[in-house]
Order: C-alpha cells, then structure tokens, then sequence
C-alpha cells in the first residue's frame, strides 16, 4: 500500500525561496573591522537572483556544472550558496587554507566553470591559477582590492557587482528539481594523499537543515542570531547558513576578522545568541575574553566541533563567562552533523558534566555501530571500544570520483555492507552517547594496551601553564610505542616536564605517563584548524625535536 502524501523535491530552491519570503526582514550582518554591514534575506534573494542570471546568461552556466567559491564568511557567499544549487548548477567551496597544489586538484579534479573569489584572497589565487585546466572560465572578483594578479588568467576576468547590476530580481528557481542531484561539493583536507571529493545532495541537505533546527542540536529559530565561525568552505559551515535561511535566524558574518579580538568586538557589539568553531579559535577567544571588557551575556551557546574540546575550556568558559559549550562531532562525510551533546533533563550541574564531555548522542536519522580490529561488532555498553562506523540519509556513500568518472568506493572508507567507516574509536553508550577516544590512526598501541592520545591531551591543557597540547605515538624498543608529549606554554609561563608529568600521575595510570617530552611555540595544524599530528611524527622522525626523557 502507498501513503496518499504528495511527493514534493526537498530542494535548496525551496529554502531559499522561504527564507526571502516568510523571514524577509531577517538580517544578515557582514562584519567590517568596526562595524557591520547589513543586508535583509530579502535582498540577499533579490541579488542571488542576479547572480544566477548572470551566470547562466552571462557565463554560460548550465546544468549541474560547478561553480566555486574561495571566500570569507560573508554575505556574498552566502548568495552564492543559495543562487548556485538552486538554480541547478553545484557549489563548490574551496578552502582557502589548502597549499596551492591542492587547492589546484580539486578546480581540476571538479572541472569547476567559475570561481567567485574575495579580492582580499586573490593573492592565495594567483599562483594556483599556471596550474588549473582550460574548464575554467571565468573569475568572478567581489569586493575592491588589486586585480594585478589575475594577469596571466587566461579566461575573463568579472566585478561582482557589475556583473549583477540591473539583472531581474526573481529567477525561476529549480525547485522541481530531483532531490537526489548534487546541491554542493565539499573536499576532505587532504591531510593523507589527495583531497577526496563529498557531492551533498538537495534531499540532505534540507534533512540536514531540519536537524539543525531542531532544539536537541543547535535549537535555531527566528528569535536567535547565528555567528558561524566555523569557515563556510568547511562542511557548509556546519549546515548553519542554510539552516539559518530555513528557520529565519539572523546571521552575523566575521568575514576576514577571525582574531581573537574582532571575535570578541562582534560578540558584544551584535549581540549573536549561537556560534560554532574548532577548539583553537575558542581557546584564543577565552583569553581575549579574560583580560578584555566585553559583554557576552547574549550567547546561549557555542558549538565546538571538528576535535575534541577540553573539558578544562569548556568548564572556564561557563564559569568565567557564563556560557554554555557544547560539544558535536561530524566530518565531511556527514553534512557534518552526527551527534550533539544536549544533557538530559533533571541533572544537577555536576551530573550534566559526564554527558557534556562526550561527543554527544546520535539523532534518529544517523544510525552508529563499532567495529573491532577483527569485524566484531561492539556493545554499546559504555565500555567496549571499536571504530565508529554510520550511515544515514546525509553520511556519504561514496566519493566524487571526478567529472564524468564513477562514484569512488576505498574498502578503507566504506564497509562491504555501506556504512561509513570513520576512522575514530570510541564507546557509545546504551542510550547512544558517543565518546571518542583517539582516531584511528593516532592510537598509541603500548605492550599491547591502548593509550588514548586525547585524553593525555585533554589533561595536560587543564594545567593552568599549559595552552596547548598534543601526544603522538612514537617507536619504542620495549614496549612497541609509547606516548610523546608535546606542549605549548602560556605566555610567560615556565614549568618543568616532571611537574607535568606529576599533575597527569594524578589523573591517569602509571603505566601510561609519557616518558618523551618537547616544547613547542605552537601545535601544527590542518587546513580546518585541527592538530595535525602526523606533521609532529615527521618532526620527530627527522630527529626535528628537541625531546627530553625522563626517568
């Protein structure tokens, strides 16, 4: 028997088409060094309908090619985000923090038509562009700034706002379009081998707006304002802009200014109710908010994702500060949201802070299992550990295999059954709360006993001298591996490895004290600003680190 419902296509088109409509008066606020820049979602409507005008009538876009972006947090992009997937074409974001040889296979690798850069990135552009195949076209520049580096470009050089000036303000959007086509194209960071291509469709990307929403996540609605920190070339920002549009929230924009202190200015200055980011941009915002004069009372919560945020921040940020953190965990591959750390209801303070400091618990659309090292499946007990593999109607199924080429299946990614094999190990709970102990890869395997690198990373960050740490396995002759730890002072700070190594002896077993130690002026990162440890195994390796053993 078949339901009588209408079967209407979840599309993009139809988000932005409520959003401009129903949540017209909203605003989104683009903040310029001093203050901010407001446009309506009226107006953002009206001038995504341009842009798809000018794209398709100008620029000769058609069906589902790609149209890039190499841009901030601003309003613009967030035009670009609606007018492309909801006239047909694809998004592609392109991240800005990839090495140039990079960020040049995956225009290629794309076979992207147009790019829409910031005028402010054109010099991470120029050098790319020797690199890039005759499928690009057209350079789309918005915003003033030097165009002397876009000399040698072989294809046709475009002002933004020129190109959109006087186009019509309505366009027949693709709202009929198949829900199941590519909305958007999104590229892992390459931290092994090439970046790997996530083609997000219209159907998950609205089911992932919906899951945004809703008040077990981020709780969005037309009374919040949402300040996405988290870069909108990472994930679609975490689902936010379009989620934003959807439920009418307004959104502040930092565009460029992601330092600690514009972060704090904007914060008190427009009064946003939500915010998202990795660990590193709230770490340096927490100093800034320590020693500066501002007014946060606004925040209801902030989001930290992309790696695990230490409980010693998230307990300084609410009792200092009076806010909220709340944890989430996802990556590419899952749109990116897969769980959220909302606490259950009647808990004291302190009961709440087993469930704060987890990954949170899986919404009904995300299905999770573990797997051990053999295939066994794991309970979900609390205790057992495996790799945390998901499936659901916005996880990956493949990767983007190349224009015209077939989706790509790597065992090392995806089970013989279809579901996503993430690479993190972890415990889930009975009533589904998950808590990542390490990746995969950067477990430390010690005489046969596992050593979670982030729980000795967590600890040591809660010592008050400590800003920064990470533990990466390293050869060792007796036991296999064993842990290094490498930590970044406080500024003005001076403590001794032993002291250190005292205040983990108080929090973890004896057995798993790091005897290696270096000091560093700053933990390397990735391109999403996670700590990328595989560059500190190198450094060790190469005998790079200065590295003290104790006894």
């Amino acid at each position: 028997m078949l339901s009588t419902m209408q079967d209407v296509p979840l599309t993009v088109a139809r988000i932005l088409t409520h959003g401009s409509t129903v949540h017209a008066g909203t605003t989104v606020a683009t903040w310029n060094g001093a203050s901010a820049d407001r446009r309506s979602y009226a107006e953002v409507g009206a001038r995504a309908a341009q842009l798809a005008h000018a794209l398709r009538d100008e620029l000769g876009v058609v069906g589902d090619e790609r149209v890039a972006t190499l841009m901030w947090n601003n309003a613009g992009h967030l035009e670009a985000y609606l007018a492309v997937p909801a006239m047909g074409a694809v998004l592609h974001t392109l991240n800005l923090r990839l090495p140039a040889h990079q960020l040049a296979f995956i225009v290629n690798h794309a076979a992207d038509r147009v790019i829409l850069v910031d005028a402010t990135l054109l010099p991470l552009l120029a050098p790319v562009l020797p690199q890039l195949a005759p499928t690009l076209k057209h350079i789309v520049v918005a915003g003033q700034g030097d165009r002397a580096p876009l000399d040698g470009f072989a294809g046709t050089v475009h002002d933004y706002d020129e190109l959109i000036a006087g186009r019509p303000t309505d366009y027949p959007w693709a709202t009929d379009l198949d829900e199941r086509t590519a909305a958007a194209l999104c590229y892992t960071s390459g931290t092994t081998g090439d970046p790997k291509g996530v083609a997000y469709s219209h159907r998950s990307v609205y089911l992932h707006c919906l899951q945004v929403i809703a008040g077990d996540s981020f709780g969005l609605t037309a009374r919040d304002i949402a300040l996405p920190v988290v870069p909108m070339f990472h994930v679609n920002a975490w689902g936010i802009p379009h989620a934003a549009f959807m439920s009418g929230t307004g959104l502040l924009m930092p565009d460029r200014f992601l330092q600690p202190k514009p972060l704090a200015q904007m914060i008190s200055s427009e009064r946003p109710t939500v915010s998202a980011a990795v660990p590193t941009i709230w770490s340096g915002l927490l100093d800034e908010l320590d020693h500066g004069a501002y007014d946060t009372s606004s925040l209801r919560m902030v989001v930290i994702g992309g790696s695990a945020c230490p409980p010693s921040l998230m307990r300084a940020f609410e009792e200092r500060h009076g806010i909220d953190v709340v944890h989430a965990w996802g990556m590419t591959e899952t749109s990116p949201l897969g769980s959220f750390a909302t606490v259950p209801p009647g808990l004291t303070p302190e009961q709440r802070w087993p469930y704060r400091i987890t990954q949170g618990r899986f919404p009904a659309t995300v299905e999770a299992r573990l797997v051990g090292p053999d295939g066994t499946r794991m309970p979900h007990d609390g205790t057992a550990a495996g790799e945390l593999e998901v499936r659901g109607p916005w996880i990956a199924g493949a990767y983007f295999g190349g224009a015209g080429q077939d989706p790509l299946r790597p065992e090392d990614k995806f089970s013989e059954d279809g579901w996503l094999r993430t690479g993190d190990v972890g415990t889930i709970t009975a009533d589904g709360y998950l808590t990542l102990t390490d990746r995969a890869k950067d477990v430390i395997k010690s005489g046969g006993e596992w050593i979670s690198s982030v729980e000795l990373e967590n600890h040591l960050m809660a010592h008050p001298d400590v800003a920064e740490a990470a533990v990466v396995a390293v050869p060792d002759e007796k036991w296999g591996e064993r842990p290094l730890a490498t930590v970044v002072l406080r500024d003005g700070a001076a403590v001794e490895f032993t002291v250190l190594r005292d205040f983990l002896a108080e929090r973890v077993a004896k057995w798993q004290l790091p005897e290696r130690w270096t000091l560093l002026t700053e933990v390397p990162k990735t391109s999403v600003g996670k700590f990328d440890k595989k560059v500190i195994r190198r450094q060790h390796a190469d005998g790079e680190l200065d590295v003290t053993r104790l006894s």
